[in-house]
């Protein structure tokens, strides 16, 4: 695949990104594209491993590790290579239905499991797929496919993330008439509100959810399930009905002083901000304004650095990130060997945009949060924690144990709580009557029927929260299962036929 020798004599080149003081000035995305010619020269690296780990689409270590949609990953490499735009396009959309989100804000653990990144940096996957889909758009290659035959059949997805929206491309291919249920104003669920413009432009969420208008799909937006319309009226519509609402039950730190006024959970916090970007007539409460204020960010993960470009943005005093692990190692270590997803310490965006502001690193590692403490108002004005050493027992079991006398003191007038999810919120599924276990429906993967008649289920809702390719992995496979469970045998593609 590529040039046969080209992982040897080429160098990996990421895309371009926006100076950090000069892009936290607006909303804009701060990564650039490749061009024609550094796409090919960077497909060249693509070698002929014989055994193309990229695309194994499994969990090792706990982590994913290759590209659980499948993506054709050396093929399109070598498509792009040759200047072969448009048979690249078909054998990348042959897998991912939206590869302009994922090309934007996958973590790519297709490109840690890459064969090259045994002994030298991976293949620059992401950035060419991004290139592809957003050059076949550029050509007008992207026109609305109208299903030549229909079934008769109604479908009705719950959630319009991209589990729902991959599920619904599906199906309404297969010739099935599919609504989207969408509680917020906008359709398109965390891609939408839970990740900021400046990593995912909102113009090109609103233009895939244009073209799948274009092409059938209904959506019904500002309508939430169990209270504007009931489940019942929902199951009796339609014959059936796919939960993807994903899990937005936030993890809580209940701790004294979390009723304080600036505790907030950091996908609120996020979300109000996109919806204040996108229609300036809406108010921002002062307790989500980071303006003149000591942010302090609980959680290391990628919600958390969002929380802090936001914050950046909005003219915060101070950014304070913190995190529980140690800070990870440079380079992989002996026990995170290849191809499971490289543990290695990096500067995300939002880690750069606030060390050029503040003039250092904003994390803080092995800390733990004991208590916020407010004012006789009832307002934020500081956090109190203790540092944490990591330690195993005799059993090889990982704990921490707090450090005597390393207790400090940070002045906050806005705690973001941005420690993951618990699950799927409950009121819908209630409605549903499915059954659940852990915050998550019980619905078998491969098979996603939950414990009610032609109720499904798929993407973070069934499995917990997890990343956009895996919601498209289950929006995909949920739609076969679906297709041939009203039509006694299908055509759309799965795994087992890919």
């Amino acid at each position: 695949m590529g040039k046969a020798t080209g992982f040897m004599e080429i160098k990996r080149k990421t895309v371009s990104e926006r100076k950090p003081l000069e892009r936290m000035k607006d909303w804009k995305e701060y990564a650039g594209s490749f061009s024609d010619a550094s796409a090919k020269e960077q497909g060249a690296r693509c070698m002929d491993c014989s055994i193309p780990f990229c695309h194994i689409g499994m969990e090792i270590e706990g982590a994913t590790s290759g590209c659980p949609v499948y993506n054709l990953i050396p093929e399109w490499n070598d498509l792009v290579y040759k200047g072969r735009w448009k048979e690249a396009l078909d054998r990348l959309l042959k897998t991912n239905n939206f590869p302009e989100f994922t090309g934007r804000v996958c973590p790519a653990p297709c490109e840690g499991s890459c064969t090259v990144a045994i002994h030298d940096p991976a293949v620059t996957i992401k950035n060419i797929e991004q290139k592809i889909i957003d050059k076949g758009f550029e050509k007008g290659w992207m026109e609305p496919r109208i299903p030549d035959r229909l079934t008769g059949k109604k479908i009705a997805v719950i959630g319009s993330g991209p589990a729902g929206l991959a599920a619904a491309d599906q199906l309404n291919q297969a010739g099935h008439k599919v609504t989207i249920y969408e509680r917020a104003d906008r359709a398109g669920g965390l891609l939408t509100y839970g990740i900021p413009n400046m990593k995912l432009d909102k113009g090109v969420v609103e233009r895939r959810i244009q073209l799948l208008r274009q092409e059938g799909i209904e959506f019904i937006l500002n309508t939430e399930v169990g209270k504007d319309i009931s489940a019942e009226e929902i199951k009796t519509s339609f014959d059936a009905v796919i939960l993807c609402t994903g899990a937005q039950k936030h993890r809580d730190l209940p701790l004294e002083g979390r009723e304080g006024k600036g505790v907030r959970f950091a996908m609120d916090y996020l979300t109000r901000s996109t919806e204040k970007l996108l229609d300036n007539q809406i108010h921002l409460e002062d307790e989500l304004n980071a303006e003149g204020k000591d942010v302090i960010v609980i959680g290391g993960g990628d919600t958390g650095a969002d929380c802090i470009a936001t914050a950046i943005r909005q003219g915060a005093k101070s950014i304070v990130q913190l995190g529980k692990h140690p800070q990870l190692p440079m380079k992989r270590a002996d026990t995170n060997q290849w191809p499971a997803y490289p543990q290695v310490f990096s500067l995300e965006y939002a880690h750069k945009e606030a060390k050029e502001k503040f003039g250092k690193d904003i994390r803080e590692y092995s800390i733990q949060t004991k208590k916020f403490v407010t004012d006789e108002k009832g307002n934020l004005k500081e956090l109190h924690t203790i540092q944490m050493e990591k330690k195993q027992d005799e059993n090889g079991v990982f704990y921490f144990e707090e450090i005597p006398g390393t207790e400090k003191i940070w002045p906050a007038q806005l705690v973001l709580i941005a420690i993951g999810f618990e699950g799927a919120e409950e009121p819908v599924l209630h409605a549903f009557g499915v059954k659940t276990m852990r915050n998550r429906v019980l619905a078998a993967y491969g098979k996603f029927l939950t414990t009610e008649d032609n109720v499904f289920a798929a993407g973070d809702a069934r499995r917990g929260q997890s990343l956009i390719v895996w919601a498209i992995n289950e929006g995909r496979e949920v739609a076969y299962q679906v297709d041939e469970y009203l039509m006694g045998s299908t055509s759309l593609p799965t795994v087992a036929n890919m």
